[in-house]
C-alpha cells in the first residue's frame, strides 16, 4: 500500500514527497487549490501547514486531503510528461 513517509514544502505551492517504496517526487498543488474551502490555502502560511495523515496521505487543518494512491498517480503522471 502506498504511504507518504516524508514531505517538505517547497516554493510555488509545490511539495516534495517520499513514499514508503523509496520513490521521491515533487507535486505542484497550485491547480488543486484556490476555489471553495481550498481558497484559504492560497495563504502560503496555511499551505505550509500540510502534514502526513495516519493513513499515509497528506492533509491540511481545514480538512482538505489527498489519499496516498492519488498522490502516487500524480507522481507517475509527472514522470511521463515530456
Amino acid at each position: 500500500m502506498n504511504e507518504v513517509i516524508e514531505l517538505k514544502v517547497l516554493d510555488d505551492y509545490r511539495v516534495w514527497i517520499k513514499f514508503n517504496d523509496g520513490e521521491e517526487n515533487v507535486i505542484n498543488f497550485r491547480p488543486y487549490i484556490g476555489k471553495g474551502f481550498t481558497a484559504e490555502l492560497l495563504d502560503y502560511e496555511k499551505f505550509r501547514q500540510v502534514f502526513i495523515e495516519p493513513g499515509g496521505g497528506i492533509a491540511w487543518e481545514n480538512g482538505y486531503d489527498f489519499c496516498p494512491n492519488y498522490l502516487k498517480e500524480l507522481a507517475e503522471k509527472r514522470k511521463h510528461v515530456a
